[in-house]
Formats: structure tokens, sequence, C-alpha cells
């Protein structure tokens, strides 16, 4: 399943791609814009993972005092991608 997700204005990214497969499976991501080289990681990390495991790993992670960050995002689009699944 693809979901596309507009992410919060505190963070550099502003928007973030995902597909989950039939199993939890998370098949690709991509972050568009913020730190082009960090976000890649982040999603190459990310990508063949259980999509609850991703949830569960990056959910949190703040990007200095602000109270998210694009790999925190990235959890809260799979959270929302899972949630639609249902």
């Amino acid at each position: 399943m693809k979901y596309s997700y507009n992410t919060d204005r505190m963070v550099c990214s502003s928007r973030i791609d995902v597909d989950i497969d039939e199993n939890g499976v998370l098949r690709d991501a991509k972050i568009i814009g913020g730190c082009a080289g960090n976000t890649q990681g982040v999603c190459r990390l990310a990508i063949g993972q259980k999509a609850e495991d991703v949830v569960r790993q990056l959910s949190g992670i703040r990007c200095g005092a602000k109270k998210t960050s694009c790999p925190d995002q990235l959890a809260r689009a799979i959270e929302e991608a899972l949630a639609q699944a249902k």
C-alpha cells in the first residue's frame, strides 16, 4: 500500500512517501526535502524492515530543540499508513 504523508512544519522535509506490503514490510520510503544524505540513509536502513519495528525505532527522535525530526515523521507516516490499511 502506497501512502503519502505531509510532514509537520517543524521539520525540513515536506512530504514522506511509503510503500508497505501485505506482510507489513516497508518496501519503499522517500523523504522529500530535508538533509538529503541523512534522509536517504534513514530510508535505506528502514526499507525491508517490519513497518511496526521501524515505528518503534524512530518514534520520538528529536532534531535539536524541535519536538520532532525527519525520522520521527517517517514513523508517523508509517503509523498513519498502517491505520488506513485496517
